[in-house]
Protein backbone atom coordinates (compact mmCIF):
# COMPACT_ATOMS: atom_id res chain seq x y z
CA UNK A 1 0.00 0.00 0.00
CA UNK A 2 1.54 3.95 -1.12
CA UNK A 3 1.98 6.14 1.49
CA UNK A 4 -1.13 7.90 2.77
CA UNK A 5 -2.77 10.54 1.81
CA UNK A 6 -2.97 10.34 -1.99
CA UNK A 7 -5.89 10.42 -4.32
CA UNK A 8 -6.08 7.59 -7.28
CA UNK A 9 -7.64 9.29 -10.86
CA UNK A 10 -8.81 6.10 -12.43
CA UNK A 11 -8.40 7.67 -16.42
CA UNK A 12 -10.38 4.20 -18.18
CA UNK A 13 -13.36 5.41 -15.62
CA UNK A 14 -13.06 9.03 -17.02
CA UNK A 15 -12.47 7.80 -20.67
CA UNK A 16 -15.59 5.39 -20.24
CA UNK A 17 -17.77 8.45 -18.86
CA UNK A 18 -17.03 10.28 -21.30
CA UNK A 19 -18.18 8.06 -24.03
CA UNK A 20 -21.49 7.57 -22.02
CA UNK A 21 -22.26 11.19 -22.33
CA UNK A 22 -20.77 11.51 -25.74
CA UNK A 23 -23.44 9.01 -26.72
CA UNK A 24 -26.30 10.10 -25.09
CA UNK A 25 -26.16 13.47 -26.43
CA UNK A 26 -25.23 12.06 -30.39
CA UNK A 27 -28.13 13.35 -32.55
CA UNK A 28 -29.87 11.71 -35.03
CA UNK A 29 -28.66 12.12 -38.79
CA UNK A 30 -24.77 12.52 -37.51
CA UNK A 31 -25.08 15.86 -35.82
CA UNK A 32 -22.55 15.87 -32.79
CA UNK A 33 -23.48 17.96 -30.07
CA UNK A 34 -19.52 19.42 -28.81
CA UNK A 35 -18.13 18.29 -25.26
CA UNK A 36 -15.95 20.51 -23.22
CA UNK A 37 -14.38 19.17 -20.03
CA UNK A 38 -14.02 22.16 -17.25
CA UNK A 39 -10.73 21.48 -15.99
CA UNK A 40 -11.40 22.99 -12.89
CA UNK A 41 -13.16 20.17 -12.08
CA UNK A 42 -9.81 18.48 -11.83
CA UNK A 43 -6.76 19.80 -13.86
CA UNK A 44 -4.94 16.17 -13.55
CA UNK A 45 -7.21 14.52 -15.77
CA UNK A 46 -5.21 16.18 -18.85
CA UNK A 47 -2.44 13.83 -17.92
CA UNK A 48 -4.79 11.57 -20.40
CA UNK A 49 -7.69 13.33 -22.00
CA UNK A 50 -9.79 10.51 -24.11
CA UNK A 51 -11.45 10.80 -27.76
CA UNK A 52 -14.66 12.01 -27.39
CA UNK A 53 -13.92 15.66 -25.85
CA UNK A 54 -13.78 18.46 -27.96
CA UNK A 55 -12.92 21.30 -25.70
CA UNK A 56 -11.45 22.02 -22.54
CA UNK A 57 -12.62 25.11 -20.15
CA UNK A 58 -10.09 27.28 -18.78
CA UNK A 59 -10.61 29.21 -16.08
CA UNK A 60 -7.21 31.09 -14.71
CA UNK A 61 -3.64 31.94 -16.09
CA UNK A 62 -2.68 28.98 -13.56
CA UNK A 63 -4.79 26.11 -15.55
CA UNK A 64 -3.76 27.93 -19.20
CA UNK A 65 -0.09 27.52 -17.69
CA UNK A 66 -1.12 23.82 -17.12
CA UNK A 67 -2.58 23.39 -20.60
CA UNK A 68 0.96 24.71 -22.48
CA UNK A 69 2.99 22.43 -20.13
CA UNK A 70 0.96 19.39 -21.00
CA UNK A 71 0.91 20.24 -24.80
CA UNK A 72 -2.85 20.48 -24.43
CA UNK A 73 -4.24 21.50 -28.27
CA UNK A 74 -4.62 24.80 -28.38
CA UNK A 75 -7.42 25.02 -30.56
CA UNK A 76 -9.39 22.87 -28.13
CA UNK A 77 -8.86 25.72 -25.93
CA UNK A 78 -12.03 27.73 -24.22
CA UNK A 79 -10.05 30.78 -22.31
CA UNK A 80 -13.02 31.35 -20.06
CA UNK A 81 -12.46 33.45 -16.45
CA UNK A 82 -14.52 36.35 -14.67
CA UNK A 83 -11.29 37.96 -14.17
CA UNK A 84 -8.84 38.72 -16.71
CA UNK A 85 -6.02 41.00 -17.40
CA UNK A 86 -4.98 41.75 -20.78
CA UNK A 87 -1.50 39.95 -19.82
CA UNK A 88 -3.83 36.68 -19.43
CA UNK A 89 -4.90 37.51 -22.95
CA UNK A 90 -2.17 37.96 -24.33
CA UNK A 91 -0.90 34.60 -23.11
CA UNK A 92 -3.99 32.71 -24.15
CA UNK A 93 -3.96 34.60 -27.82
CA UNK A 94 -0.33 33.74 -27.97
CA UNK A 95 -1.17 30.11 -27.34
CA UNK A 96 -3.17 30.33 -29.86
CA UNK A 97 -6.72 29.22 -27.63
CA UNK A 98 -9.62 28.28 -29.84
CA UNK A 99 -12.03 30.73 -27.89
CA UNK A 100 -12.17 33.45 -25.38
CA UNK A 101 -15.40 34.12 -23.34
CA UNK A 102 -16.36 38.00 -22.56
CA UNK A 103 -17.77 38.49 -18.82
CA UNK A 104 -18.35 41.99 -19.59
CA UNK A 105 -17.76 44.93 -21.90
CA UNK A 106 -14.37 45.51 -20.58
CA UNK A 107 -13.59 41.49 -21.67
CA UNK A 108 -14.34 43.13 -24.88
CA UNK A 109 -12.45 46.05 -25.65
CA UNK A 110 -9.42 43.88 -23.67
CA UNK A 111 -9.72 41.55 -26.41
CA UNK A 112 -10.15 43.48 -29.19
CA UNK A 113 -6.95 45.63 -27.98
CA UNK A 114 -4.46 42.82 -27.75
CA UNK A 115 -5.88 41.23 -31.00
CA UNK A 116 -5.32 44.83 -32.70
CA UNK A 117 -2.35 45.36 -31.06
CA UNK A 118 -1.12 41.78 -32.74
CA UNK A 119 -2.35 42.83 -36.16
CA UNK A 120 0.15 45.54 -35.49
CA UNK A 121 3.52 46.12 -37.12
CA UNK A 122 5.86 43.17 -36.05
CA UNK A 123 3.49 41.41 -34.13
CA UNK A 124 4.49 38.50 -36.26
CA UNK A 125 7.28 38.38 -34.34
CA UNK A 126 6.18 38.32 -31.14
CA UNK A 127 4.88 34.63 -31.86
CA UNK A 128 0.72 36.74 -31.91
CA UNK A 129 -1.83 35.36 -34.03
CA UNK A 130 -3.11 38.19 -37.02
CA UNK A 131 -6.76 37.48 -37.01
CA UNK A 132 -10.03 38.16 -34.97
CA UNK A 133 -10.50 36.18 -31.44
CA UNK A 134 -13.67 34.13 -31.74
CA UNK A 135 -15.16 35.29 -28.83
CA UNK A 136 -17.90 34.12 -26.78
CA UNK A 137 -20.36 36.43 -24.66
CA UNK A 138 -21.45 34.92 -21.34
CA UNK A 139 -24.76 35.65 -20.38
CA UNK A 140 -25.76 35.94 -16.68
CA UNK A 141 -27.66 33.90 -14.53
CA UNK A 142 -27.99 36.60 -11.82
CA UNK A 143 -24.55 36.45 -10.26
CA UNK A 144 -21.15 38.37 -10.98
CA UNK A 145 -20.43 36.03 -13.57
CA UNK A 146 -21.54 36.68 -17.12
CA UNK A 147 -23.18 40.34 -18.62
CA UNK A 148 -26.25 41.52 -18.97
CA UNK A 149 -28.34 40.76 -21.93
CA UNK A 150 -28.13 44.69 -22.24
CA UNK A 151 -24.08 44.53 -22.41
CA UNK A 152 -24.72 42.01 -24.70
CA UNK A 153 -27.23 43.49 -27.03
CA UNK A 154 -24.18 46.91 -27.32
CA UNK A 155 -21.42 44.09 -28.16
CA UNK A 156 -23.27 43.13 -30.96
CA UNK A 157 -24.54 46.14 -31.95
CA UNK A 158 -21.12 48.32 -31.99
CA UNK A 159 -18.88 46.24 -33.93
CA UNK A 160 -16.70 49.47 -35.01
CA UNK A 161 -15.76 49.35 -31.30
CA UNK A 162 -14.70 46.16 -31.08
CA UNK A 163 -13.13 45.57 -34.37
CA UNK A 164 -10.81 42.56 -32.87
CA UNK A 165 -13.18 39.96 -32.06
CA UNK A 166 -15.90 37.93 -33.90
CA UNK A 167 -19.19 37.23 -31.72
CA UNK A 168 -19.40 33.27 -32.57
CA UNK A 169 -21.99 32.76 -29.82
CA UNK A 170 -23.41 33.11 -26.44
CA UNK A 171 -22.33 31.07 -23.07
CA UNK A 172 -24.54 30.18 -20.06
CA UNK A 173 -24.23 28.11 -17.19
CA UNK A 174 -26.33 28.44 -14.29
CA UNK A 175 -24.85 26.55 -10.97
CA UNK A 176 -24.48 22.74 -10.48
CA UNK A 177 -26.47 20.02 -8.98
CA UNK A 178 -29.72 20.68 -11.25
CA UNK A 179 -32.73 19.28 -11.91
CA UNK A 180 -34.77 18.97 -15.36
CA UNK A 181 -36.71 21.26 -14.42
CA UNK A 182 -34.02 24.33 -14.50
CA UNK A 183 -32.63 22.51 -17.48
CA UNK A 184 -35.63 23.38 -19.14
CA UNK A 185 -35.68 26.96 -17.36
CA UNK A 186 -32.56 27.87 -18.49
CA UNK A 187 -32.72 26.53 -22.21
CA UNK A 188 -36.01 29.02 -22.21
CA UNK A 189 -34.32 31.70 -21.06
CA UNK A 190 -30.96 30.89 -24.20
CA UNK A 191 -33.82 30.82 -26.40
CA UNK A 192 -35.48 33.90 -25.96
CA UNK A 193 -32.10 36.04 -25.56
CA UNK A 194 -30.94 34.41 -28.95
CA UNK A 195 -34.69 35.18 -30.56
CA UNK A 196 -34.15 38.95 -29.65
CA UNK A 197 -30.90 38.98 -30.90
CA UNK A 198 -31.85 37.84 -33.95
CA UNK A 199 -34.97 39.61 -34.48
CA UNK A 200 -32.83 43.07 -33.73
CA UNK A 201 -29.34 42.51 -35.08
CA UNK A 202 -30.05 39.21 -37.46
CA UNK A 203 -27.15 37.36 -35.16
CA UNK A 204 -27.29 33.90 -35.50
CA UNK A 205 -24.93 32.24 -33.01
CA UNK A 206 -22.36 29.35 -34.22
CA UNK A 207 -21.85 28.06 -30.62
CA UNK A 208 -24.43 28.26 -27.71
CA UNK A 209 -22.12 26.64 -24.72
CA UNK A 210 -24.73 25.41 -22.00
CA UNK A 211 -23.43 23.47 -18.95
CA UNK A 212 -26.06 21.08 -17.81
CA UNK A 213 -24.71 21.19 -14.30
CA UNK A 214 -26.08 17.37 -14.01
CA UNK A 215 -26.55 16.07 -10.62
CA UNK A 216 -23.58 13.63 -9.37
CA UNK A 217 -25.41 11.23 -6.51
CA UNK A 218 -22.74 10.89 -4.32
CA UNK A 219 -24.42 9.40 -1.51
CA UNK A 220 -26.57 6.76 -3.32
CA UNK A 221 -25.95 3.11 -3.85
CA UNK A 222 -27.87 3.24 -7.05
CA UNK A 223 -25.62 6.25 -7.96
CA UNK A 224 -24.90 4.76 -11.59
CA UNK A 225 -28.33 3.88 -12.28
CA UNK A 226 -29.69 7.61 -11.25
CA UNK A 227 -27.14 9.51 -13.24
CA UNK A 228 -27.86 7.73 -16.00
CA UNK A 229 -30.89 7.99 -15.80
CA UNK A 230 -30.60 11.95 -15.18
CA UNK A 231 -28.12 11.61 -18.04
CA UNK A 232 -30.47 10.21 -20.58
CA UNK A 233 -33.59 12.11 -19.14
CA UNK A 234 -31.65 15.29 -19.76
CA UNK A 235 -30.08 14.44 -23.33
CA UNK A 236 -33.36 14.56 -24.68
CA UNK A 237 -34.10 18.00 -24.51
CA UNK A 238 -30.50 19.09 -25.13
CA UNK A 239 -30.52 17.36 -28.54
CA UNK A 240 -33.92 18.94 -29.47
CA UNK A 241 -32.35 22.46 -28.67
CA UNK A 242 -29.34 21.54 -30.69
CA UNK A 243 -31.76 20.75 -33.75
CA UNK A 244 -32.76 24.81 -33.57
CA UNK A 245 -29.27 25.77 -32.13
CA UNK A 246 -25.58 24.51 -32.99
CA UNK A 247 -24.97 23.70 -29.02
CA UNK A 248 -22.24 22.66 -27.19
CA UNK A 249 -22.05 21.19 -23.98
CA UNK A 250 -19.65 22.20 -20.82
CA UNK A 251 -19.39 19.54 -17.83
CA UNK A 252 -16.82 19.40 -15.08
CA UNK A 253 -18.00 17.42 -11.84
CA UNK A 254 -20.06 14.82 -13.94
CA UNK A 255 -17.42 14.03 -16.31
CA UNK A 256 -15.24 13.95 -13.72
CA UNK A 257 -16.79 12.68 -10.10
CA UNK A 258 -16.87 8.97 -10.37
CA UNK A 259 -13.13 8.13 -11.45
CA UNK A 260 -12.34 9.50 -8.52
CA UNK A 261 -10.64 7.68 -5.03
CA UNK A 262 -9.11 9.39 -2.08
CA UNK A 263 -6.77 7.01 0.62
CA UNK A 264 -6.33 7.80 4.25
CA UNK A 265 -5.34 5.62 6.95
CA UNK A 266 -6.25 5.03 10.62
CA UNK A 267 -4.09 6.06 12.71
CA UNK A 268 -5.29 6.37 16.26
CA UNK A 269 -9.06 4.80 17.39
CA UNK A 270 -10.85 5.57 20.76
CA UNK A 271 -13.94 6.17 22.49
CA UNK A 272 -15.56 9.02 24.72
CA UNK A 273 -18.78 7.92 25.64
CA UNK A 274 -21.17 6.26 23.35
CA UNK A 275 -18.93 7.73 20.55
CA UNK A 276 -16.24 5.97 18.69
CA UNK A 277 -13.60 7.72 16.73
CA UNK A 278 -11.56 7.09 14.06
CA UNK A 279 -8.54 9.00 13.81
CA UNK A 280 -7.07 9.46 10.24
CA UNK A 281 -4.24 10.91 8.62
CA UNK A 282 -6.12 13.26 6.58
CA UNK A 283 -9.06 15.16 6.58
CA UNK A 284 -11.64 17.89 5.45
CA UNK A 285 -8.28 19.55 3.50
CA UNK A 286 -8.57 16.83 1.03
CA UNK A 287 -11.54 15.93 0.68
CA UNK A 288 -14.42 17.70 0.23
CA UNK A 289 -18.03 16.49 -1.15
CA UNK A 290 -20.47 18.70 -2.35
CA UNK A 291 -23.86 18.79 -0.18
CA UNK A 292 -22.49 17.20 2.72
CA UNK A 293 -24.09 18.82 5.32
CA UNK A 294 -22.48 18.85 8.79
CA UNK A 295 -20.55 15.30 7.51
CA UNK A 296 -24.28 13.44 7.74
CA UNK A 297 -24.48 12.33 4.53
CA UNK A 298 -22.15 8.96 3.68
CA UNK A 299 -20.28 8.55 0.44
CA UNK A 300 -18.96 5.29 -0.81
CA UNK A 301 -16.69 3.81 1.54
CA UNK A 302 -13.60 0.74 1.53
CA UNK A 303 -11.41 -0.96 3.94
CA UNK A 304 -8.08 -2.15 3.42
CA UNK A 305 -6.60 -3.83 6.19
CA UNK A 306 -2.91 -3.87 6.75
CA UNK A 307 -0.54 -6.65 5.41
CA UNK A 308 -0.87 -9.62 8.20
CA UNK A 309 -4.09 -7.77 9.96
CA UNK A 310 -7.01 -10.40 9.55
CA UNK A 311 -10.47 -8.90 9.26
CA UNK A 312 -12.47 -9.41 12.78
CA UNK A 313 -15.73 -11.52 12.76
CA UNK A 314 -17.34 -9.22 15.02
CA UNK A 315 -20.13 -6.73 14.63
CA UNK A 316 -20.30 -3.74 12.46
CA UNK A 317 -19.15 -0.55 14.59
CA UNK A 318 -20.31 3.07 14.54
CA UNK A 319 -17.95 5.31 13.93
CA UNK A 320 -17.47 9.38 13.53
CA UNK A 321 -14.13 9.74 11.04
CA UNK A 322 -12.15 12.66 12.14
CA UNK A 323 -9.00 13.77 10.09
CA UNK A 324 -5.94 15.13 11.03
CA UNK A 325 -6.39 18.62 11.73
CA UNK A 326 -6.61 20.14 15.14
CA UNK A 327 -10.08 21.55 14.59
CA UNK A 328 -13.67 20.14 15.72
CA UNK A 329 -14.64 21.03 11.80
CA UNK A 330 -12.62 17.97 10.88
CA UNK A 331 -15.25 15.41 10.58
CA UNK A 332 -15.55 13.13 6.94
CA UNK A 333 -18.55 11.32 8.55
CA UNK A 334 -20.85 12.00 11.32
CA UNK A 335 -21.51 8.24 11.99
CA UNK A 336 -20.67 5.28 9.93
CA UNK A 337 -21.02 1.40 10.26
CA UNK A 338 -18.27 -0.13 9.27
CA UNK A 339 -16.38 -3.53 10.22
CA UNK A 340 -14.17 -2.81 13.66
CA UNK A 341 -11.44 -0.90 12.61
CA UNK A 342 -7.81 -1.78 12.94
CA UNK A 343 -4.92 0.61 13.32
CA UNK A 344 -3.19 0.96 10.30
CA UNK A 345 -6.26 0.48 8.01
CA UNK A 346 -6.93 2.35 5.16
CA UNK A 347 -10.06 3.64 4.20
CA UNK A 348 -11.07 4.36 0.20
CA UNK A 349 -13.30 7.53 -0.58
CA UNK A 350 -15.21 6.79 -3.78
CA UNK A 351 -16.37 9.29 -5.93
CA UNK A 352 -13.90 12.18 -5.57
CA UNK A 353 -12.52 12.78 -9.13
CA UNK A 354 -14.56 16.38 -9.63
CA UNK A 355 -13.10 19.48 -6.96
CA UNK A 356 -11.78 17.54 -3.93
CA UNK A 357 -8.31 17.29 -5.10
CA UNK A 358 -8.35 21.40 -5.46
CA UNK A 359 -10.90 22.49 -3.45
CA UNK A 360 -10.61 21.56 -0.26
CA UNK A 361 -8.40 23.98 2.38
CA UNK A 362 -5.11 21.74 1.66
CA UNK A 363 -3.01 24.32 3.80
CA UNK A 364 -4.96 24.83 6.86
CA UNK A 365 -2.65 23.72 9.58
CA UNK A 366 0.31 23.26 7.33
CA UNK A 367 0.14 19.54 6.67
CA UNK A 368 1.49 17.30 3.99
CA UNK A 369 -0.50 17.67 0.08
CA UNK A 370 -1.51 13.98 -0.54
CA UNK A 371 0.47 12.79 -3.36
CA UNK A 372 -1.48 11.91 -6.36
CA UNK A 373 -1.71 8.83 -9.01
CA UNK A 374 -3.43 8.43 -12.41
CA UNK A 375 -4.20 4.95 -12.70
CA UNK A 376 -5.04 2.83 -16.37
CA UNK A 377 -5.14 -0.58 -17.26
CA UNK A 378 -2.36 0.11 -20.21
CA UNK A 379 -0.10 2.37 -18.06
CA UNK A 380 -1.12 0.90 -14.24
CA UNK A 381 -0.18 3.27 -12.01
CA UNK A 382 1.72 6.74 -12.31
CA UNK A 383 2.34 9.54 -9.90
CA UNK A 384 1.53 12.48 -10.89
CA UNK A 385 3.17 14.52 -7.93
CA UNK A 386 4.39 13.31 -4.78
CA UNK A 387 3.71 14.45 -1.27
CA UNK A 388 4.63 17.64 -0.73
CA UNK A 389 5.26 19.39 2.81
CA UNK A 390 2.58 22.01 3.19
CA UNK A 391 4.88 24.13 5.30
CA UNK A 392 7.29 25.04 2.67
CA UNK A 393 4.58 26.99 1.11
CA UNK A 394 3.07 28.74 4.27
CA UNK A 395 6.72 29.36 5.44
CA UNK A 396 7.56 32.79 5.34
CA UNK A 397 10.63 34.05 3.27
CA UNK A 398 14.11 33.90 5.20
CA UNK A 399 16.11 36.81 4.84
Amino acid sequence: MRQTPYYVFDTDEFAKRAAMIRAALDCKGGRRIPLCFSIKANPFLLHRLPEGLDHVEVCSPGELEICIALGVKPESIIYSGVMKEKCDIERAVSYGAGILTCESIRHATLISEVMLECMSEGAQEAGLVEKKAQVILRLTSGNQFGMSLEDIEYIISHPDEFKGIAVMGIHYYSGTQKSLRKINKDLEKIKSALTMLKDKYSFEPQLVEYGPGLCVEYFEEDWQEKEKQSLDEAAEVLREFAEEYPLGIEMGRFLAASCGKYYTQVKDLKSTGDANYAILDGGIHHLNYFGQRMAMQVPPISIYRAAGVEFTELLDTDYTLCGSLCTVADVLVREVKLKKLELGDVLEFGHCGAYSVTEAPALFLSRQLPAIYAYSKEYGYECLREHIPAAEINLAGKK
